[in-house]
């Protein structure tokens, strides 16, 4: 990951760095492996995102088209 610091402005690039980590999703790996997860709690856990994930693009899908 590469951010540029532009005129001395440490302060601009780091809050760039934190939205590019951010939307990558590190942070939140992070919160993951601070503990170790058991791989039936893992299965779980994505399977269980996946439907939040569906369920919310179904949700986007139906307010926009209308069905």
């Amino acid at each position: 990951m590469l951010v540029f610091v532009r005129d001395n402005n440490v302060d601009q690039a780091l809050r760039a760095l934190k939205k590019k980590m951010q939307r990558e999703g590190i942070f939140r790996e992070i919160k993951l492996r601070r503990h170790f997860e058991k791989p039936s709690e893992r299965r779980i856990r994505e399977t269980s995102e996946a439907i939040r994930r569906t369920r919310k693009l179904l949700r986007k899908r139906l307010e926009r088209e209308g069905y």
